[in-house]
């Protein structure tokens, strides 16, 4: 369950507490050896220009249900995923959530944000990243064109993927959406011992991502294994038996 906002903006203010008094020390080899560093923004950078962005960040960690990032708090940071799975989500002025997007090692997060953050983050399972001041930030990709086109195209991507969430929620039928959802996880996805998806985000999760209940979500799984589309390892994994027949699903073609 989601904190409430005071406890999260506590949580927030600890952690900045923390960080201001001990940052945690960032070196360049630190960074040449990061195993995110393939999938990250910071995969365009060597040398000297990494060992500046290195200079900028400080790397902190979360646990499990701790929130990082606070919708309508200034948007003073951006954050840089190098492990773990957090949910991003909005609150409704009735309390409902609205979970927007699953952010994984390599999401660079904060693009979109004006003055104040428009969603929140909270880590799914440990969450590390690196976090850098929005005005450090910005002066170094003066200097480091390489990282401004990637941080372009990252920001390219959010676009389409919103619209692909728009196309989800408001056009596909529920065996269509919980079909996309598996397929895009998948994809994005390392894939676990035996070829096992690992889902670190609950069924409350994926019906709040999805726009659908959790007995529907509960119910189309069952569905989804009884005609051997998919195998259920464990409440948080499963194996896709056959991704053919998802995707024609997902396209509206079953």
């Amino acid at each position: 369950m989601a904190l409430s906002i005071a406890a999260r903006s506590a949580v927030a203010g600890q952690m900045r507490a923390s960080e201001a008094a001990s940052p945690p020390l960032v070196t360049p080899e630190a960074c040449a050896r990061c195993e995110a560093r393939e999938v990250s923004v910071c995969s365009v950078l060597s040398g000297d220009d990494l060992a500046r962005l290195s200079h900028i960040s400080v790397v902190s960690t979360v646990g499990e249900g701790e929130t990082f990032i606070t919708e309508g708090d200034p948007a003073d940071h951006f954050f840089n995923i190098t492990a773990g799975t957090a949910k991003l989500y909005k609150l409704l002025p009735d309390g409902r959530c609205q979970v927007t997007g699953f952010a994984r090692t390599g999401d660079f997060l904060g693009l979109a944000a004006g003055a104040v953050y428009v969603f929140s983050a909270e880590a799914l399972e440990p969450v590390r990243f690196c976090r850098f001041a929005r005005s450090k930030l910005r002066g170094f990709l003066r200097d480091c064109p390489e990282m401004e086109r990637r941080l372009l195209d990252l920001a390219r991507n959010e676009l389409v993927l919103a619209q692909e969430q728009m196309l989800l929620l408001g056009r596909k039928r529920a065996r269509e959406r919980l079909a996309s959802f598996l397929l895009s996880w998948q994809q994005r996805a390392a894939p676990g011992p035996g070829n096992r998806l690992m889902l670190p985000m609950t069924r409350t999760d994926i019906a709040d991502y999805l726009g659908l209940t959790i007995e529907t979500i509960s119910r189309t799984l069952s569905a989804f294994k009884k005609t051997r589309l998919i195998a259920q390892t464990a409440l948080s994994e499963l194996i896709i038996l056959n991704g053919t027949e998802l995707a024609a699903i997902a396209a509206g073609d079953r």
